[in-house]
């Protein structure tokens, strides 16, 4: 849904941020048959835009700087990129690195949404716990940038990731609810306002939504099934059995996610 990008570009306009640099040679690691180059006018000539992996930094006149990496997954020399990343972590004694990001989940857009990761230090665990973000317990494909995370410890680096879990059957280009939620947390963390158009943004997305479940009693149900699902996983001192999905529901979600992936 676009999670990461627009809580990285609400955070760059906050702090002003300015970039830092850009990689020369984008097509040693980015296959541009998948990431696709694009074509625009700017003072009124035809530019081409190449997908890069940008490095932004803001400033505050008190408490933490900031430096904000749009990584993007790479195809190619993956381990040098990796590395390469650590390396400008390293060079601008950055002191903890945090991953924002957003998954698919079996929740309902009824809810607050959930936010899970994990952390690295004392003080970020600490901080975690105070903003109730969850422990993840996800296993499955991932981005080979986690590396980034897994290796800046060693560096004596903190780290920290929050992911949004986005319910299935509501997925859009640009999740505002989403964002929203990512923001709440990060402006628990560092004292950061929130963006009232990102969330008039989210209010019209979710009126957009309960608009299509009137004309679809089936999701309806289905909604139904995952608020449950959604307050007996809150609790958690309900029976397992209570939160797992009836097998009709499992197979609707499952065909909502096979056509969207055929669309």
């Amino acid at each position: 849904g676009g999670v990461g990008t627009l809580t990285l570009s609400w955070l760059e306009r906050h702090f002003q941020a300015r970039e830092v640099g850009r990689l020369a040679r984008p097509g040693s690691f980015f296959d541009f048959t998948r990431y696709r180059p694009t074509i625009g006018y700017q003072e009124g000539r035809r530019q081409l835009t190449i997908p890069n992996t940008r490095v932004t930094y803001g400033k505050q006149k008190a408490g933490n700087d900031f430096l904000f990496l749009h990584l993007m997954e790479p195809h190619n020399n993956s381990e040098v990129y990796v590395e390469s990343v650590l390396r400008l972590l390293a060079k601008f004694g950055v002191k903890r690195y945090c991953l924002l990001g957003s998954m698919y989940d079996y929740v309902p857009h009824t809810r607050p949404l959930i936010v899970t990761g994990g952390g690295v230090g004392e003080g970020t665990r600490q901080e975690m716990e105070r903003v109730r973000v969850g422990s993840s317990d996800y296993q499955g494909p991932t981005t080979i940038t986690y590396l980034v995370s897994q290796r800046a410890p060693d560096l004596g680096i903190e780290t920290m990731s929050l992911i949004v879990h986005l319910p299935p059957y509501a997925q859009l280009d640009e999740d505002y609810a989403g964002a929203v939620r990512l923001m709440k947390v990060l402006g628990s963390l560092y004292g950061l306002p929130m963006d009232e158009t990102y969330l008039r943004k989210a209010e019209q997305q979710l009126e957009q939504i309960d608009a299509a479940l009137d004309e679809n009693p089936q999701l309806k149900a289905t909604i139904e099934h995952l608020e449950a699902r959604y307050e007996a996983r809150a609790e958690r001192n309900k029976a397992e059995e209570a939160s797992q999905l009836s097998p009709e529901v499992e197979r609707f979600l499952m065909e909502m996610n096979r056509r969207f992936r055929e669309n």
